[in-house]
Formats: structure tokens, sequence, C-alpha cells
């Protein structure tokens, strides 16, 4: 039989500006809510950053992270993942500042440096809420977002070895699989691992089926059965790529983090609206959705009684 498929809820990210839609939640209070609401509606998994309450700007504020968290995990049971990629233009220890505080039972590590391009979003023709959205948007065009194999290794060693974080790498290109492969040989990130598959963000692989199996084979080529994996499609490809991935066998990952919409012309008015659509998707295709117990078991997670210690 299929094992139960994983969903992710990422919340928030760091990519839309809240000019893009007013239900991207950015106060705390709004997070934790729209959080909790999608694990409601069966996500097994939270991806979490914060913004600043005031205007909606990526933060990496640990003691936003720790509101918000604590809150979340008082009213649900679901798996806490906390960003370590927060926004490009953060310094790694700025990235790492609330896993540090946290030592939460899973955290994002990126597998490579890449351009992260958001600069076409500024493009638009909309009304600007605050002033520094459209800048931050442009300045994408020029920049990195920085994860070299020194920057990985140290996240690796400080939060695996030294506090039992497990990581979900996320890889936007086939050389992040390669990536990780090598620091596997090396003993640097170790198995089983969790690979979130991630199409459609400019500067890493498009959103097309036949990319995402590729990006399958190679895995399968490179860990064997050491690992799970999900698909994260930006923009308009999220639910066609995770209903395929949840036909193969994957698992899938939804939210405003990655896609605003509902469907064409519509925006989503909540994490909740896109977690139950996909939730719907799967189950008409006669496959069930995995429980945050669930999770915790096939990610080797050490649970939520040995968290913050």
């Amino acid at each position: 039989m299929a094992k139960p498929t994983i969903i992710t809820a990422a919340i928030t990210g760091s990519i839309h500006t809240p000019s893009m839609s007013p239900y991207l939640p950015y106060r705390p209070e709004d997070i934790v809510a729209q959080a909790i609401e999608a694990a409601e509606h069966g996500a097994a998994i939270l991806h979490l950053h914060v913004r600043h309450p005031e205007d909606g700007r990526p933060s990496f504020d640990p003691v936003l992270f720790q509101r918000v968290v604590s809150e979340i995990e008082a009213r649900t049971d679901a798996v806490i993942n906390v960003t370590t990629g927060g926004s490009a233009v953060m310094s790694l220890d700025e990235r790492l500042a609330a896993a540090r505080l946290l030592r939460p039972e899973m955290c994002s590590l990126n597998m490579g440096t890449m351009n992260f391009a958001l600069h076409p979003l500024a493009e638009k023709d909309r009304t600007w809420l605050f002033d520094w959205e459209k800048p931050f948007l442009e300045r994408s065009k020029a920049g990195i977002f920085r994860n070299t194999f020194a920057d990985i290794e140290d996240v690796a060693v400080e939060l695996g070895d030294g506090h039992g974080v497990r990581f979900e790498f996320e890889c936007y290109d086939v050389g992040h699989l390669y990536n990780l492969a090598f620091l596997a040989d090396r003993g640097v990130l170790k198995p089983p691992f969790f690979i979130q598959l991630c199409f459609n963000i400019l500067g890493g692989i498009g959103g097309s089926v036949e990319n995402m199996t590729h990006m399958k084979r190679v895995a399968d080529q490179l860990f064997a059965q050491n690992y799970e994996w999900s698909v994260l499609g930006g923009g308009r490809e999220q639910f066609r790529l995770c209903t395929v991935a949840a036909i193969m066998g994957g698992n899938v990952r939804v939210g405003l983090e990655d896609n605003l919409w509902r469907g064409p012309g519509r925006l989503a008015v909540s994490n909740a609206e896109n977690v139950t659509h996909i939730r719907n998707l799967i189950e008409a295709l006669d496959l069930s959705i995995e429980t945050p117990s669930g999770a915790r078991n096939r990610l080797a997670l050490r649970g939520r009684n040995h968290v913050h210690g």
C-alpha cells in the first residue's frame, strides 16, 4: 500500500509582500492563526518564517519566532519546521538566530548558492502598501542566495550534531542533489533524508513534470531507499506538480509562501484553503494523508518532548 502523503504548509515565507495579497499573514497573531488552521485541515508539518509586524518585512527576530512557535505548539501537535533560509538578504548568523534559540525538531536547509530572483514581481502594476516592498524585490536581480559548502556544514554540525535537529533539504536544481550526496558521503549529513524538490523559482529548475521526474530519478540514483521526498511548486505550478508527486508516492508542500493563488484569477484566502485543496486532490486519488506522529516516525524526528533543550 502507498504510504500516506505528508503535507507541509509553508505559512508566510519571505518572497511575497503584503501588497500582493491581503491574505498573506505577517503579524504574529495572523501567522499563528493560519498555521493552526492549516494543521487542523491536514498539514502534518508547518514551515515557519516571521515578519516585522508593522510592515511585513522578513524578520529573523528570535523573540518573534519564540512567540509564534510557542503559541502554535500549545494548540497543535504538528511538526514545527523553522527556516534557516530566512531571506536571501540576511547573513547566516541572522538566519540561524531562531533555530539556535528554539532547537526545533526540524529546520530547512538550502543545498546550494543560487540566483534567487524575485525582481519580475516588482514589474507588476500594483499599489504598494509599504515603501520597502518594491526595492526589496528589485534588489534580488543583483543578489545571490548564499549557501556554500562551509555554510551547510556549519549548520549541520551546530544544529544537527549539536542539538539533534533533522533537516528538510531544499533542492532547487539537480546540482543541489549532488551537493547533498557529497556531504552525505563525507558523513556531514546523515540519512534518512527528507528532500524537498523545489520548482519554478527564478534561478532554479523550471516547474514541469519532466523536470520533476528527472530530479526524482537522480535522487533515486544517489540515495536509493534512504530518503523521503516532497515537492514544492512555486506559483501556478503548485497543485499540478504536487498532485503528480502524490501519485508517484511523494509528499507535498503548499502554502502562501510558495503560491498566493487558489486558482486562475482567484487569491487563496488562507493557507488552510490550499491545504484543503491538495488534501481533496490526494484523497480523490484514493490516497491518505499522514499524521504528525506518522511524519515524525518516517523522518526520524526526536519528538516534541525533546525540543528546546
